[in-house]
């Protein structure tokens, strides 16, 4: 696989401002009232500072193409599929609408492994989002890099048994079905061009999934309102979450929580009881 130690270390900075639109639009795609002040919710950060590469720079997945020059950021790890496979998050304040944002990107660690899916490679990126020069948020992200699969390859995930989610072990509930709606506006948030979100034909034939992928950090996104609709707004110091299983376009996903005293157990789950995304936080 090659060593990759060049790139630890190697920082990216991104300039961007909450603007009054940006908040209107992130609040019009999660059908949610503008906040009372000028205080956004937990997860606005995830729609700053997105990358900016030109369309010519962009891959055959819609990724930022990746090579071996001092201005790639993230090493040219030869395998196709990419994956956001999970985040940590220290919240240190709201961002308020109308704030300056710069965040400093860091690579923390390149790992090659090899397991049941064949070769893979982590990449540790630790992200620091200041709004007016103070500190807010701080994530360390964990990309995940695969091999790609046969043209006959099974499609993940399998079908739905006739199984049904039990949400009676848990707090607080909340069932949604993401569609292609829901996806293209959180996609344009995040300018996000992987192709796994909106071509079916790809996401189906290249990279073998059931239908389109709801994206790891829309769930996230969604389990961060429903904390907040159970706890109250911006209340969260600590969010963490790990991708499982994918969760696809036009299935019911369920959102769950439950707690004791400070901490949370959070997660998402099919119909039929498969995990998607399991999350834990902290609240102050």
């Amino acid at each position: 696989m090659g060593e990759w130690s060049d790139w630890i270390g190697r920082e990216m900075r991104a300039a961007d401002r909450l603007d009054p639109a940006l908040a209107a639009r992130w609040c019009a795609t999660f059908d949610r009232d503008a906040p009372p002040d000028e205080a956004m919710p937990q997860g606005i950060h995830l729609c700053l500072c997105t990358p900016e590469a030109p369309t010519d720079r962009l891959g055959e997945d819609g990724h930022p193409l990746r090579d071996d020059s001092p201005a790639s950021f993230l090493p040219p790890i030869p395998l196709p599929r990419r994956m956001w496979a999970s985040s940590a998050m220290q919240f240190h304040g709201p961002i308020a609408i109308g704030a300056r944002i710069e965040r400093i990107s860091r690579i923390a660690s390149v790992e090659a492994k090899s397991g049941g899916r064949g070769d893979m490679v982590f990449v540790e990126v630790d992200h620091e989002t200041r709004a007016d020069g103070t500190l807010m948020v701080s994530e360390r992200q964990s990309i995940v890099y695969l091999e790609g699969l046969a043209p006959d390859a099974p499609l993940s995930p399998p079908e739905a048994t006739g199984e049904s989610f039990d949400a009676s072990a848990w707090d607080a509930h909340r069932m949604l079905v993401p569609d292609e709606r829901l996806l293209f506006r959180y996609s344009a948030l995040t300018f996000n061009t992987h192709r796994i979100h909106y071509d079916t034909p790809y996401a189906r034939e290249i990279e073998r999934y059931r239908g389109l992928v709801v994206h790891g950090p829309l769930t996230a996104s969604l389990l961060l309102q429903l904390a907040a609709e159970h706890y109250g707004e911006n209340r969260l110091t600590r969010f963490a979450f790990r991708g499982l299983s994918p969760a696809i376009v036009g299935e019911p996903l369920h959102l769950v929580l439950r707690g004791t005293g400070q901490d949370i157990e959070l997660g998402a789950f099919a119909s039929d009881g498969r995990q998607v995304v399991k999350a834990s936080a902290t609240f102050a």
